[in-house]
């Protein structure tokens, strides 16, 4: 009897987990579906048919270069994770292994920074990037976008670096490695999935990023975010050619998250299980 009642269970939570992931997938189908549909056919309203026309794409290219915008991307999203791991692997380092009665302040009023709303402080970030010239520049937004995500990426890499024992830290001490010796070579070697889980993560984060990246850069370091905002205008919303412009955006960081989940979810439990 209770082998059947656990045997139901693993049947509704499995038909529970494909319903929760179909409701999440569902708005980036239905873009790909709108996106194969005629304007007249997307503002017709709700329908999962496509009629299966590549004009939108084809429109968009012609109408705004893809490569550059996703070049773009590809180099903040990139740079920004580099920096943010260059600086955030030795702090998360000394709050894990060298904790002070602040730590735990220190890394709430980290976190408390990622609750303040990003337009109360647009005014003065626009005039500290006007006035130092960094306005649509890459190393700009690379900065402004580690600046972001550096909270998450110290968290993440601080609990994945407390399931490590310190007295294999102790223990490289004792033969004579130095500081950057033991982060290199026996701390960041023992935390690659959590490292690795946090990288991609961040990527993801800083592809998707879109207040700071339409608001700070005009063409020469403009995004896929803002080469999606470029098809909105006076006259309304194309949605065939919005829907189309979003799915070239999304496509690239939806592949990269499909092949790496398991590495993703690898990183994300990492300690998880004693």
């Amino acid at each position: 009897m209770a082998r059947v009642v656990t045997r139901q269970h693993k049947v509704i939570a499995t038909i529970a987990a494909w319903l929760v992931a179909f409701l999440i997938f569902f708005p980036i189908l239905y873009t790909i579906i709108t996106s194969l549909k005629t304007e007249p056919e997307a503002i017709a309203g709700f329908s999962l048919i496509p009629s299966g026309t590549f004009e939108n794409y084809i429109t968009v290219q012609t109408r705004n270069d893809y490569i550059r915008p996703f070049m773009n991307s590809v180099i903040l999203a990139v740079g920004s994770t580099i920096l943010a791991l260059i600086i955030a692997i030795p702090a998360a380092w000394a709050m894990a292994f060298s904790p002070t009665k602040r730590t735990k302040d220190v890394l709430m009023w980290m976190l408390s920074t990622k609750m303040m709303p990003a337009v109360a402080v647009l005014v003065p970030i626009y005039l500290m990037f006007r006035d130092f010239g960094l306005l649509d520049t890459h190393i700009g937004l690379t900065v402004m976008l580690t600046l972001i995500n550096l909270p998450i990426v110290v968290w993440m890499l601080y609990t994945y670096f407390r399931e490590i024992p310190g007295e294999i830290l102790e223990a490289a001490r004792m033969d004579g490695a130095g500081l950057w010796q033991e982060i290199v070579y026996v701390l960041t070697p023992m935390a690659v999935p959590g490292i690795a889980s946090t990288l991609l993560l961040n990527i993801i984060l800083a592809w998707n990023e879109s207040f700071w990246t339409i608001r700070l850069t005009t063409t020469t370091a403009a995004p896929l975010t803002a080469f999606i905002a470029s098809f909105s205008s006076p006259q309304g919303l194309f949605w065939a050619k919005l829907s189309a412009a979003s799915t070239m955006a999304i496509a690239p960081i939806l592949i990269l998250g499909w092949f790496s989940q398991k590495q993703l979810v690898r990183g994300l439990t990492f300690g998880a299980v004693k």
